[in-house]
């Protein structure tokens, strides 16, 4: 079979199970057991594959059917730019996560040196986004997974930023050294009745608790001894959480002003408080 008539077929048999972006999904698949680059997979659509291929592509695509992400099969994911290693020990970066990095980026910059902290970093997506595009920043990233942050390690060195990110091992602020100018924070916010049966990612970095939200009111608990003055917060939300953070934030001494950004299609996802 060649490269085109397999790069249809894997497309028909997922969008067949109904599966999003099947289109894509069956390029990062073909383009994961053949090892082609975008552009050496289309020069190579009237070229055969290799038997041994294409059963390695076969028991791919039944890992796919079977409800695993693409993402985890691959042990890749986009996120801000840039390609990070992920596994069953991270949580996949979502595209609206983005937004977080743009504000943090826009705050970012206004300082000469600034100390930032990412907290519950998982893969490292956004600490290694920010250390990317701030070359001067100092940045702290904790996790209480020790296994989430092997693999922030191996995306730090990918993207040579292991030098100005410490990787601390720890529950939420508490591992932190030093005050931070700016947290950012993608803490579990799934309620637990919500958590989808047999998902493949973390319950660790999904279950928010019986509204979404125990993890993020504990780390408003620590925030304030954790911040300097004039610092920032940011902290990604889930449908339908906007009024209760806020309320939560608003109810910390010195949070000065609540900003809420919204996402692509809408959903208010960012919340950023800043602190006198």
């Amino acid at each position: 079979m060649i490269h085109r008539d397999c790069l249809n077929q894997t497309r028909n048999v997922l969008s067949g199970s109904n599966i999003d972006d099947a289109s894509l999904e069956s390029e990062l698949l073909v383009r994961h057991v053949t090892g082609h680059s975008r552009v050496q997979l289309y020069q190579n659509l009237e070229v055969e594959l290799p038997e041994d291929v294409w059963e390695r592509l076969q028991q791919v695509i039944s890992r796919r059917l079977q409800g695993e992400p693409s993402a985890y099969i691959t042990g890749n994911r986009e996120f801000y730019g840039l390609d990070f290693y992920v596994n069953r020990n991270v949580l996949i970066p979502r595209p609206e996560t983005e937004h977080l990095v743009d504000k943090a980026l826009e705050l970012g910059r206004s300082y000469t040196r600034p100390i930032i902290a990412d907290i519950g970093t998982g893969s490292g997506a956004i600490a290694v986004s920010l250390a990317v595009n701030l070359p001067k920043a100092e940045i702290i990233a904790t996790d209480i997974s020790f296994e989430a942050l092997k693999t922030a390690d191996i995306n730090c060195h990918r993207h040579n930023v292991n030098d100005r990110i410490t990787l601390l091992c720890g529950n939420l602020l508490e591992p932190l050294p030093q005050k931070a100018d700016i947290i950012t924070a993608n803490l579990p916010y799934v309620k637990k009745e919500d958590i989808p049966q047999g998902s493949c990612e973390p319950r660790l970095a999904l279950d928010g608790g019986e509204d979404g939200l125990d993890i993020i009111r504990l780390l408003c608990s620590q925030v304030e001894n954790r911040i300097n003055t004039g610092g920032y917060l940011l902290l990604e939300i889930g449908l339908g959480q906007k009024n209760a953070v806020v309320d939560l934030l608003k109810g910390i001494a010195s949070v000065k002003d609540v900003e809420v950004i919204p996402d692509l299609s809408g959903i208010d996802r960012i919340v950023c408080a800043s602190f006198r």
